[in-house]
Order: structure tokens, then sequence, then C-alpha cells
């Protein structure tokens, strides 16, 4: 079995899924930073499909980079530009081609947190 990436935004200020979030993927491999999926959350704060299906599953290092600006400016959040916080990459790596990788984001205006989820 494949493994595969998703992901799932909450915003922690407003208590509910960040719906139509812009996320990015790119893959780094040698200090080249290389796009390889970009999608838009769904009314749970889900991808739709996987950000990286099973198909192009590979061991090496990720980012994510989750345009949170344009999300908390659409939803009235923003505040006074420039904003704390526009746009939060998360770099993280995947070792094991054979599991399901799952990195949420707990967003809000002024902080965010996440973790390998399940």
């Amino acid at each position: 079995m494949a493994g595969f990436l998703t992901t799932h935004v909450l915003d922690t200020a407003r208590g509910m899924p960040a719906q139509g979030l812009k996320i990015t993927l790119y893959r780094l491999d040698d200090g080249v930073r290389r796009e390889v999926a970009q999608m838009v959350t769904n009314d749970d704060g889900r991808t739709d499909s996987p950000i990286l299906p099973a198909g192009a599953f590979a061991i090496g290092v990720y980012e994510l980079v989750f345009a949170a600006g344009g999300y908390l400016r659409a939803t009235g959040q923003a505040g006074l530009a420039p904003l704390f916080l526009d746009e939060v990459p998360i770099r993280f790596g995947i070792s094991d081609a054979e599991s399901h990788y799952h990195v949420p984001l707990l967003l809000s205006p002024f902080g965010y947190a996440t973790y390998r989820g399940s």
C-alpha cells in the first residue's frame, strides 16, 4: 500500500473549518523548491482529494504553504497591514512511503499550530 498526504485547516478564532484557503505543496530537492500541487479547502476545511496522492507519494522533504492572509482578509479577520500572518509555511519530511501523512493547521489571525495527525 502506498502512502498519501492530507491536511485539514481549522479556524480557531471562529471555531470552524477554514473554507476557501489556498494551499500549495512544494518538494525540496538539494535546496530547489518545486511546486507539486495547489488546492483550496472545501466547506470542511479539507481538500477534496489528497494533496499528494498514492501515485505521486515519495520519501523526501516537502513544504505546505497556507495562504492565511487571503483567507483572513476574506473572513474579515485581517486587521491592519502588514498582516502578522500572511503565508504560513510548514516544512516536513516524509520518511515512510507506505504511511498516511496528515499535516493539519490550526489557524487564527495571530497564531497557528500544527502536528502530524492521523
